[in-house]
């Protein structure tokens, strides 16, 4: 556009002289005017984009929800411990993301119950002469999340999540990809300590991502 107006405006030189003055002050108010719809456009872009790492969170969550409450699961197994390790992720999880206000359930705006249905500690992995060499630890868990003042259930579903571990004395040195991340012992710096025990912390950890993803993206 501005080439097109410079071409004009040499034109209207050559043929009326006398407008020459005139002309070029019109020239430089148009470019100057299209210059400043750039800018505001340019400006109005970037607001918006980036706008949209909130609203893509706190805004896919009913308005009058401002708080949550996660009351210690139930469990219908006999895993000791089970219990308060899943309940505690979920309490650091959703406190750490700080969309929802983590309260107790006299003052919570919506509840998050949960119910563990199953254990299950099982090899999974053998060698041709059937040694088991891995173990898979999976835990399934029934969820629902509560509107207190609508008195109704805004999700209901089922999680499992799942950590494998061998029979070395350390997660760091049994030659396996305990959290499904792709990297074994030395080259994934989280693989440390008992097998077992991490393996459970992956299970739990895994559950707690999922259900926290799914509040924030279920509408």
């Amino acid at each position: 556009m501005i080439t097109v107006l410079n071409e004009k405006l040499n034109g209207d030189m050559k043929n009326n002289p006398r407008r020459k003055k005139n002309s070029t002050r019109q020239m430089m108010r148009r470019i100057h005017t299209i210059s400043n719809v750039n800018t505001i456009i340019l400006l109005f872009i970037h607001f918006l984009l980036a706008g949209c790492g909130f609203y893509s969170l706190a805004g896919s969550i009913p308005s009058h929800i401002k708080s949550i409450a996660i009351p210690l699961l139930d469990n219908q197994t006999a895993e000791y411990g089970i219990t308060e390790d899943i309940t505690d992720n979920l309490l650091e999880k959703f406190t750490e993301e700080n969309i929802l206000r983590v309260v107790d359930e006299d003052n919570a705006d919506s509840i998050l119950r949960g119910i563990i249905k199953k254990v299950e500690d099982a090899p999974s992995t053998f060698t041709k002469e059937e040694a088991v060499t891995e173990y898979r630890y999976t835990v399934v868990l029934d969820v629902e999340w509560y509107d207190v003042k609508n008195d109704e259930i805004l999700m209901k579903s089922q999680y499992s999540g799942w950590g494998a571990y061998g029979l070395s004395g350390d997660s760091g040195m049994d030659g396996i990809d305990n959290d499904n991340d792709g990297l074994i012992d030395e080259e994934d710096d989280d693989e440390i300590g008992d097998p077992r025990s991490f393996a459970i912390k992956v299970a739990v950890s895994k559950i707690g991502e999922d259900i926290l993803n799914k509040i924030l993206s279920n509408w």
